[in-house]
């Protein structure tokens, strides 16, 4: 543990980071620029990298004055923190005029101190499933070869090989290709909703792209049950999952998923089948209950309705609609998870945590899912019209204060598998 705040970061313009040692990094939270405790700092995590912020300047903490101030000698400086882990604090800068909208990525605060790089953030998940050490591109590689000659007609294998696993690096699809543990089953190329940080589909009249293209195609339940069945059957800990980020809202494809399901469980009653959703269906939830999904999880910038539906711009639902859609799943005795976009200053308000507590309370929820939310801070906050983000108790402090009330509600970063479900959630998964 440091014993003070590491030294601010400050990027060339060239590729090039440098530490300033008259300033020490400070984190943000909503709109505001304060310390980091020094007990929240961590090394950067391995598969963590590190973002030069164009146009904007990095706020620090004058090493003799105490006073924060503005680092001029270069560019602000922020940090991706890989999967299992989350950020505490924001990337503290003020934006340039100038400055350009920051793509879709996490930014959270980075420092330097005694040769290493620093970030505050909490490991919320022991699985190791996309965990940088674990993946082996011989592996993947051949399994990709193999598959593709395996299923030569297969439009959405073709889809998984090509766009997902070799061009953008998707850690599901990667794990699929070695042939373990959780299997990305895109489905739907329509949404029902707009997200402001949709990472599949951005208006051309924005200033970002979204991170990838999004599935062009809607997959036949022969497709689907072609490859998922095989992965059932012989994966460790083997996960099927409707609903990637390369796709729009499966829930408009159910049909065709309740059917998959179907036939899937006529072949093997191994492993789970897992949906990730915008949960804006709650009768085509109950149906694939009904054929056999074992799990759910709806992603959520918020618990509070009016920052919910300011982000997401729903077509045709409500934030009622998500909620009733985790309480089917429960009813059915399912695993409700929420993809819970945490963003410091808004998640830990205390109006937010009063809405999760509710959130919680009405629907049995059985898991949160502490992802980093992957948007430009200033962005976000202007265009759900958010200038004051209230008073704040600090990520950390809300997850413990809901681990306190709620001790069954699990923490975690990804879908369990069926033996994680079944009562060994903390059994040794992790190795």
């Amino acid at each position: 543990m440091l014993l003070s705040s590491p030294f601010i970061l400050y990027s060339d313009g060239k590729g090039n980071i440098f530490e300033d040692t008259s300033l020490y990094t400070t984190g943000r939270s909503g709109w505001d620029a304060i310390p980091v405790p020094a007990e929240d700092w961590i090394l950067l995590p391995d598969g963590g990298s590190l973002y030069e912020l164009p146009g904007r300047r990095g706020i620090g903490i004058d090493v003799i004055t105490g006073e924060m101030r503005l680092c001029e000698k270069g560019w602000a400086v922020a940090a991706f923190i890989p999967p299992a882990h989350t950020g505490l604090y924001l990337a503290a800068y003020e934006t340039g005029p100038d400055a350009p909208t920051l793509p879709l990525f996490c930014y959270t605060a980075a420092g330097w101190h005694d040769g290493q790089f620093y970030v505050p953030a909490v490991r919320i998940e022991q699985d190791v499933r996309q965990d940088c050490a674990g993946y082996d591109w011989d592996v993947i590689n051949a399994g990709v070869e193999n598959i593709l000659k395996a299923y030569p007609q297969n439009r959405l294998i073709k889809h998984l090989a090509e766009n997902c696993c070799l061009t953008y690096h998707c850690p599901a699809a990667r794990n699929y290709f070695m042939g373990r543990w959780e299997c990305p089953v895109p489905s739907s190329p329509a949404c029902n909703a707009n997200c402001i940080g949709c990472i599949s589909f951005q208006p051309q009249e924005e200033a970002i792209p979204s991170t990838q293209d999004r599935l062009s195609f809607k997959p036949t339940a022969e497709e689907i049950v072609e490859f998922t069945v095989p992965h059932l059957q012989e994966a460790p800990y083997p996960i099927v999952s409707f609903g990637q980020g390369c796709e729009g809202e499966p829930l408009l494809m159910w049909e065709t998923i309740r059917e998959s399901i179907l036939e899937m469980r006529k072949h093997t009653p191994r492993g789970s089948i897992n949906i990730n959703t915008n949960g804006s269906k709650p009768a085509a939830v109950r149906a694939l209950c009904e054929a056999g999904l074992d799990s759910i999880r709806v992603s959520m910038n918020s618990a509070r309705a009016a920052v919910y539906e300011a982000y997401y711009r729903p077509n045709n639902y409500r934030f009622e609609d998500i909620v009733e859609s985790l309480r089917v799943v429960r009813s059915f005795g399912g695993w409700a998870s929420i993809n819970y976009f945490v963003f410091p200053g808004m998640t830990d308000s205390v109006e937010e945590y009063e809405a999760l507590r509710k959130l919680i309370g009405d629907t049995d929820l059985t898991m949160i899912q502490w992802r980093n939310f992957n948007i430009d801070p200033d962005w976000y906050l202007g265009k759900i019209g958010v200038v004051e983000t209230g008073e704040f108790m600090g990520v950390k402090q809300l997850m413990e204060l809901i681990a306190e009330e709620f001790p069954r509600v699990r923490f975690g970063y990804f879908n369990p598998p069926m033996e994680r479900i079944r009562g060994r959630y903390e059994a040794d998964f992790a190795h």
